[in-house]
C-alpha cells in the first residue's frame, strides 16, 4: 500500500490472516442472503426504472420538440438529463455488470444492452467489469483511478505537468464519456509510449468511432432537425443534457475512488495470489460511499454505495441501501474506516486531493498568505 499519510498503515487494515478469513466468511455470507432472496421485487424494481426512464425521456424530447420557450426548455432539458443520467447510472452500468443476468430476459441482459454513451457496452464491460474491478486502486493498472492521467498518490514522484491536473480534471469532467472512450481504448498508453496500434486495437477504435457517430448523429442531427422550426432549442438543449449527465458521472465516480481517506495499492506488496477475504479487503479501503436519500442513491447509479458495489458488483443495485448496515457491522467488528460522507463533503474531499496531488508534497502545508509569493517562485524553478 502506498504511504498516504491518512491511510490505513498497513496491508489488510493490520488484520491477522485469520481474522481476514473470518471477515471474508462474513461477506460471503451476506452475498449469499441477497442471491438466496432475489427475486420478483427486484425484476419489478428494474423493469420499473427502465419503463420510467423511457418515458421521461420520450416526454423530454416531445417538449423540446413542440416548443420555442424558455419554461418548456428548461422542463424539456432538466427531464432529458435526468434520462440520460438514469439510462447510464442506474440502467446502463448495472445491467451491463450483469447484476440482472438471473432473469433470463433478453431485453435487460448484459449481453443484449446497449446504451446512450459513446463507449461501445462490450468494450466498457472489458476495461470496467474485467481490468477495474480487478485491479480496484493499483496504481499502473486501475485507470479509473485518476483515469490514467493524474498523480493519485503521495508516492508518485511529482512532475511539473500535475500543475494543471485541477484544470484537466474538470475538461475530462465535461466531456466524461468521452475521456472513459480514450482511455477504455487505451490511447493514452499508446500515445505516451509511441506504441503502434494492432490490428484488434484498431478495430475497437473504427467500433467506438462508429458509436459516437450514432451519438452525435441522434443527438445534434437528427432530433433537432424533428424539431423543425425549435432546432436549435433542441440542439442547444441536448448539448446541455449531455454536459450535466457527464459533470454528474464524473462526480459521483470521484467519490468513489478519490476521496480523502482512501486507500490505493501498488502491485509489489499485494499478495501473488489473494485469498477471497484479501480481495475484499481491498475493496473495502478503496472505496467511498455518498450519504443520502434514496432518490440521491437511485440517481447515483447506487454508486453512492460504492463499498458494496466493489464488494458485491454483480448483486442487484437496488439491495445496496438494504445489506450498508450489515456491511457496515462488519466495518466496525474488523474495526477498519467505512468511508461515508454527504455528497458535498466528498466531491469537495476528492477535489481537494486532486489540488493537492497536483503539487509537490507537502507545499499546500508549508504555503501561507505570507510566504505564498516566494513559495510560487520555488515551485515554477523547482526541477520536475
Amino acid at each position: 500500500m502506498t504511504a498516504t499519510l491518512e491511510h490505513t498503515p498497513t496491508l489488510n487494515g493490520g488484520l491477522t490472516p485469520g481474522q481476514v478469513d473470518r471477515l471474508g466468511a462474513e461477506l460471503d455470507a451476506i452475498r449469499q442472503d441477497v442471491l438466496d432472496s432475489r427475486g420478483a421485487r427486484d425484476a419489478a424494481y428494474i423493469r420499473r426504472v427502465v419503463r420510467a426512464q423511457r418515458l421521461i425521456e420520450l416526454g423530454s424530447r416531445a417538449v423540446l420538440m413542440r416548443s420555442r420557450s424558455k419554461h418548456m426548455w428548461l422542463i424539456g432539458t432538466a427531464g432529458l438529463s435526468l434520462a440520460k443520467i438514469l439510462d447510464n447510472m442506474e440502467i446502463g452500468h448495472n445491467v451491463l455488470h450483469g447484476q440482472w443476468d438471473w432473469m433470463r430476459d433478453p431485453k435487460i441482459h448484459s449481453s443484449t444492452w446497449e446504451w446512450d454513451h459513446v463507449t461501445p457496452a462490450a468494450q466498457w464491460q472489458r476495461a470496467h467489469n474485467q481490468t477495474h474491478h480487478t485491479y480496484t486502486n493499483i496504481i499502473g493498472q486501475d485507470n479509473d483511478l485518476g483515469y490514467g492521467i493524474m498523480r493519485v498518490d503521495e508516492d508518485q514522484e511529482w512532475k511539473r505537468r500535475y500543475l494543471v491536473q485541477p484544470a484537466w480534471n474538470f475538461v475530462t469532467a465535461c466531456i466524461f464519456e468521452y475521456g472513459i472512450a480514450m482511455f477504455d481504448l487505451d490511447l493514452g498508453d499508446h500515445i505516451r509510449d509511441k506504441r503502434k496500434m494492432s490490428p484488434e486495437k484498431k478495430a475497437e477504435v473504427r467500433l467506438t468511432l462508429a458509436k459516437a457517430r450514432r451519438q452525435l448523429g441522434k443527438d445534434f442531427v437528427v432530433y433537432p432537425a424533428l424539431s423543425g422550426p425549435a432546432w436549435k432549442s433542441t440542439l442547444a438543449a441536448n448539448a446541455t443534457a449531455n454536459l450535466v449527465r457527464n459533470l454528474w458521472s464524473h462526480s459521483v465516480i470521484m467519490c468513489g475512488h478519490f476521496p480523502e481517506g482512501v486507500s490505493t495499492f501498488e502491485q509489489p506488496e499485494l499478495p501473488e495470489k489473494e485469498t477471497k477475504g484479501e480481495w475484499y479487503i481491498r475493496q473495502m479501503l478503496g472505496s467511498a460511499n455518498i450519504s443520502g436519500s434514496r432518490f440521491l442513491h437511485l440517481m447515483t447509479g447506487n454508486l453512492s454505495h460504492q463499498i458494496e458495489h466493489h464488494i458485491y458488483p454483480d448483486l442487484p443495485s437496488n439491495r445496496y441501501f438494504e445489506i450498508a448496515p450489515k456491511v457496515r457491522a462488519v466495518f466496525d467488528k474488523f474495526d477498519l474506516d467505512y468511508n461515508s460522507r454527504p455528497l458535498v463533503k466528498q466531491v469537495a474531499s476528492a477535489w481537494h486531493k486532486v489540488v493537492r496531488l497536483s503539487l509537490p508534497n507537502g507545499w499546500l502545508a508549508e504555503t501561507n498568505r505570507r510566504n505564498l509569493v516566494p513559495q510560487l517562485r520555488q515551485l515554477v524553478k523547482r526541477p520536475s
